[in-house]
């Protein structure tokens, strides 16, 4: 494991962010914290640089204790880059000054060349002399990740690093910087509330809320296997539709009855709230279960409509594109859950 975070608690004005805060990452993995804001996630990546001194808790980077509550490594001395939501590129240097801001004690020779390879390695190999006026958002920001890779550090942070892009310069750099921190083997954290974001860059994500993490998980696991309710709501398109629990493996509902494997801890209980996501509702004419059709959002190929059930609730249905129903209408609607997401009912 190259980095270990455990049990951090921080307080700013007495009020706690971060509380008993805990991850582990391993060497060359990318990470992310994801939440709303004000969860604590950019103060959890503060505490890891060294910009926050946690008042309790152990940050270790590759087995060096970096922060324990009584020893405090100053932020220059921990080998770890930082890229700013603002890129913080100087604005008086080139980009190859730039890029080599981190390394000037080396020999000149070794500098250029970790400076060419590393404009090569960003797609930008004849932008060395250029400033960074010069320079599209999406090449600042390469330009601030190459800075950040090239003392070679044992591991990189980046904040909200694609915040001021447009979304689909944004989709595409964030695929881009993913394998640009593979091809360099270096371990990140990526602190981000752009769940697009999270899915496409990271190996593992973090699920933060009110300073704690609810759920450290693969993205899979995390979208199809919430530990809890907040993270279920939280992770993609969803509602909690009641459900009843009627046998070890059904459920019923407004929308039908599911009958397949009910989580251990829902069997006990009578209710229960049940995760429907717009790919678990199906258009179906021939179905006896209808529903009011609320608001609809055209994708293109595919709508997503808000629908009314009969019991008064609210799910969303993802439907093809040709299915142009109007608003006010009813339409059939089919249950095709395959994997139950549901937890005991809270009232």
């Amino acid at each position: 494991m190259i980095l270990d975070v455990s049990q951090l608690n921080l307080s700013f004005g007495g009020k706690p962010v971060l509380q008993d805060f805990t991850f582990g990452l391993e060497a060359g993995e990318i990470a992310c914290l994801l939440g709303h804001s004000g969860c604590g996630k950019t103060t959890a990546l503060r505490a890891v640089a060294g910009f926050e001194q946690p008042e309790s808790g152990r940050i270790s980077l590759n087995g060096q204790v970096l922060s324990d509550g009584q020893r405090f490594t100053p932020p220059h001395l921990r080998r770890i880059g930082m890229v700013f939501q603002d890129y913080a590129l100087f604005p008086h240097l080139t980009v190859a000054q730039n890029i080599a801001f981190g390394i000037g004690k080396q020999p000149a020779a070794e500098r250029n060349a970790r400076v060419n390879n590393l404009l090569n390695l960003i797609g930008l190999p004849d932008y060395g002399g250029r400033y960074p006026h010069q320079l599209s958002g999406g090449q600042q920001q390469r330009i601030a990740l190459a800075r950040a890779l090239a003392p070679k550090p044992e591991l990189i942070l980046l904040d909200e690093p694609f915040s001021n892009l447009d979304a689909d310069l944004r989709a595409r750099l964030s695929k881009e910087v993913r394998q640009l921190l593979k091809q360099e083997q270096t371990s990140a954290i990526l602190v981000t509330h752009d769940q697009e974001e999270a899915f496409a860059m990271a190996d593992k994500i973090g699920i933060m809320h009110e300073g704690r993490l609810k759920q450290w998980d693969t993205p899979y696991n995390l979208y199809h296997r919430p530990a809890d309710a907040y993270t279920a709501r939280f992770i993609g398109t969803g509602v909690m539709l009641r459900g009843k629990v009627t046998g070890e493996r059904c459920v019923a509902l407004a929308i039908g009855e599911f009958c397949g494997s009910v989580p251990l801890n829902c069997r006990s209980h009578t209710d229960v709230d049940v995760l429907i996501r717009p790919d678990d509702i199906v258009h179906d004419d021939n179905s006896p279960v209808t529903a009011e059709v609320l608001d609809k959002d055209f994708k293109g190929s595919y709508f997503i409509y808000t629908l009314k059930l009969n019991s008064g609730e609210t799910v969303y249905a993802h439907v093809a594109g040709h299915h142009d129903h109007p608003v006010g209408s009813r339409i059939g609607i089919q249950m095709t859950i395959e994997d139950l997401i549901a937890f005991p009912a809270k009232r």
